[in-house]
């Protein structure tokens, strides 16, 4: 299942972000640290479910399928707040870091308000580009630290090396190589000349191992749509969604109160039960939501998972003929896997066995056969056919 780190400053809204994705109820207070052990819950990606263009109803095992959308799980992680120094052990820095190891994706909350500073203090005016540059700086400060102490006084170091060093943070051979292509070092010959050149390979490996989504959040309060014009500028409009944490977790509680109809993602919600307030504190809310697309909640983790780390959607089946697999469920499963992967990786991700004993796979859409060095398309509908 992917993991995707929630991080930020204390009281840039992050557990309000992951409590609203994951309606896992967190300690959520505007006081540094409120999240000291990582929280753990299941939010779902979007994607489009072939029951339609089948014409038949499935019946996920693990989802839901609403309409048409396909609910498809995938854990999210709220670690403890960020604050400057957290690479040197500050504030709660050594268990911040070691909650984002097995983060595939970092979804970054920013406080685009302005009303807390880098700490998370209460002020007026700060500025939420600070809050990505340090992230940026504390995340490559961690990785360089380690990148030392496992080299120790040696000037070179092949990639193959590095790789084995790293990965218990979730950094592969790709990934390092990557980094190299990036800083413009040689993949089996990396060396630094000083502490800024190792810091350099630190952040790329860190782009290319662990990207980053800027979630610009309290995007309803006055001053932060200026705020999060001026972040966008910095990071780029396909790194940064606007964020109304405190509304999508309203709306979440009421959908699940029966008050409204509301399918997370969309931009609008239908009231049902409404009582006068509730109606006039719903309506404020939808509001935000019209100038926003929505509240940006379930957006973010969308683009986490198909924008940032390229992932598609593949249907394994058992009888294509049925859709369904040996219990009759149709189109029980949907697994994220990366764009380029073919049959045998999907077989992989399924169960090593039915990898060992691959002989093809079918691509019921089309019912014609793939080899295992076929590529996978958003969306395919895959038997796997083993041997004995």
């Amino acid at each position: 299942m992917l993991d995707i780190g929630i991080c930020g400053k204390p009281n840039s809204g992050k557990s309000t972000f992951f409590s609203a994705a994951t309606l896992v109820d967190v300690p959520i207070a505007n006081y540094p640290f409120t999240t000291i052990q990582a929280n753990v819950g299941i939010a779902y990606v979007r994607a489009r479910c072939p029951c339609k263009g089948f014409g038949v109803k499935c019946s996920p095992k693990n989802a839901a399928c609403i309409d048409g959308m396909r609910l498809v799980p995938t854990k999210i992680i709220d670690v403890a707040g960020l604050v400057p120094g957290a690479h040197e052990g500050r504030g709660l820095g050594n268990k911040f870091l070691d909650d984002l190891r097995t983060a595939r994706a970092i979804i970054q909350v920013v406080d685009v308000s302005g009303t807390t500073d880098i700490e998370g203090k209460a002020v007026q005016g700060a500025d939420p580009i600070k809050e990505v540059d340090m992230l940026e700086e504390e995340m490559a400060r961690w990785v360089a630290g380690i990148i030392k102490r496992g080299t120790g006084t040696r000037k070179m170091v092949k990639a193959e090396e590095m790789a084995v060093l790293l990965s218990g943070l979730g950094i592969a051979r790709e990934h390092v190589n990557a980094a190299c292509d990036a800083v413009g070092q040689q993949h089996d010959e990396i060396a630094f000349e000083n502490d800024g050149g190792l810091l350099e390979f630190s952040k790329a490996l860190r782009k290319k191992a662990k990207p980053l989504l800027i979630a610009a959040n309290k995007i309803d309060l006055p001053g932060a749509e200026k705020n999060a014009a001026a972040l966008m500028e910095v990071v780029g409009k396909e790194n940064m969604i606007g964020c109304y944490a405190d509304g999508e977790l309203a709306l979440r509680k009421a959908e699940r109160a029966g008050i409204i109809n509301y399918v997370p993602g969309a931009a609008r919600f239908e009231m049902m039960n409404a009582d006068a307030r509730q109606a006039s504190a719903l309506e404020k809310i939808q509001a935000v939501m019209e100038r926003n697309n929505g509240t940006g909640v379930q957006q973010a983790i969308d683009r986490a998972a198909f924008g940032l780390l390229g992932l598609i959607v593949v249907y394994p089946v058992e009888d294509e003929t049925r859709l369904s697999d040996q219990k009759g469920n149709v189109l029980p499963d949907a697994f994220l896997i990366r764009k380029g992967s073919t049959p045998i990786d999907l077989a992989r991700e399924i169960h090593t066995d039915l990898a060992e004993k691959f002989i093809c796979a079918v691509d019921v859409k089309k019912g014609r056969k793939m080899g295992k060095e076929h590529v996978l398309e958003d969306g395919d509908v895959v038997k796997i056919v083993k041997g004995r």
